[in-house]
């Protein structure tokens, strides 16, 4: 079995760039984008001082909606429109406003008004837009931690995708913890599932997990079926502001349902594909008896990473760091390079082969890699 077959068994197959686009044009376009948004320029823009007055309550962004924005004023729902002013400010970011927004809202009548800032976000968990490809999108803000939720066997456990979603938890300065749910069908697999696919999956799991453990990293194990992991969940979610994030139908709502009593619509994952159909079309803010919120988010069918240097992707790989120190050469990509540590380290199992084949498929594409 060649290399790159070797890593079928623990990465998705991933779409490349739009070729259309040339590599000039892609170069031009991310260096436009990064003038354009480097940090002096953020500190400039943070320094505008927010506009006072008796009429204008602060407010949080409790949900997105067709027709603008719920704030929550004072414990009261009020739907916002945009400033035409804040709409008109050129920004790399494909939605002005998310989840999680502090705002400053001009209450024009009861239950209606506009927001006319936006305060400095302190933290956030974006992907790249999927149309475009040049605009971050923003999923939440404001938040401590990420759960990211997957799931065994419907559908499938995706370790690829986990890595992705640590790194944007990272970048927007927020804790990453995982979550897999659905323990319950290594035991009782729907009918249609073969028992060989289900062994496959207790053996991924169970190597996925001491992946994690020397990287400081939770791993919940969970089932919102049979209760399994709720203890452990409301623990870390205890006066935390939490987003959950992940692919369509790995059991988000369920969760959220089982664990605080919410009523969001779930949906079963379409048996003849194996994909969840989206049941949260829209983040919504909800707070927890226990301290805190939570968000729950859309499904997603592709995780982009925004802005992610090939230069950078070694930093959240810091397990391999003991081993750099013996590759033959300084600037070892760990990818060909002969006498790699790093490679040495996998081959004799001292890395795990799931966490280097994540950094494989990141440093050909730190961009945008595709799943479905």
């Amino acid at each position: 079995m060649g290399q790159d077959d070797k890593h079928l068994h623990f990465e998705e197959e991933y779409f490349g760039s739009d070729r259309k686009e040339s590599r000039l044009e892609r170069k031009l376009a991310r260096a436009k984008d990064r003038s354009k948004h480097k940090k002096t320029d953020q500190k400039q823009q943070k320094k505008v001082a927010a506009p006072k007055g008796p009429h204008l309550k602060r407010g949080r962004v409790i949900a997105i909606v067709p027709d603008g924005y719920y704030v929550s004023i004072e414990e009261t729902p009020v739907l916002s429109t945009l400033k035409g002013s804040l709409k008109k400010e050129k920004t790399k970011y494909k939605n002005l406003v998310a989840v999680g927004d502090f705002v400053l809202v001009d209450q024009k009548e009861q239950g209606l008004g506009q927001i006319v800032y936006i305060e400095e976000r302190t933290s956030y968990l974006s992907r790249a837009d999927n149309i475009s490809r040049r605009k971050e999108q923003l999923i939440a803000v404001n938040i401590d931690q990420v759960f990211i939720v997957v799931s065994v066997v419907s559908p499938k456990l995706k370790p690829a995708l986990v890595d992705r979603y640590i790194i944007a938890a990272l970048k927007g300065r927020m804790k990453p913890i995982i979550v897999v749910n659905k323990l319950d069908l290594l035991e009782n697999p729907p009918i249609e599932v073969e028992k060989e696919f289900v062994a496959k999956e207790k053996i991924l799991l169970e190597i996925f997990t001491k992946a994690y453990e020397p990287l400081g990293i939770s791993v919940i194990q969970m089932s919102a079926e049979n209760g399994q992991g709720f203890a452990e969940l409301n623990i870390h979610m205890k006066d935390k502001t939490s987003v959950f994030s992940g692919q369509s139908g790995v059991g988000k709502s369920s969760i959220l349902n089982a664990v605080i009593g919410t009523s969001l619509r779930t949906r079963d994952v379409v048996a003849k594909t194996q994909k969840g159909a989206h049941t949260t079309s829209v983040a919504h803010l909800i707070p927890l008896d226990c301290g805190g919120f939570c968000i729950d988010t859309p499904g997603i069918k592709s995780f982009g990473l925004w802005d992610l240097q090939q230069e950078e992707i070694k930093d959240f790989f810091p397990e391999f760091d003991p081993f750099r120190r013996d590759c033959k050469f300084p600037n070892c990509t760990h990818l060909h390079e002969p006498e790699c540590g790093v490679q040495k380290a996998v081959e004799s199992g001292e890395l795990s082969e799931l966490r280097y084949a994540s950094y494989q498929t990141l440093y050909e594409n730190p961009i945008l890699k595709e799943w479905e």
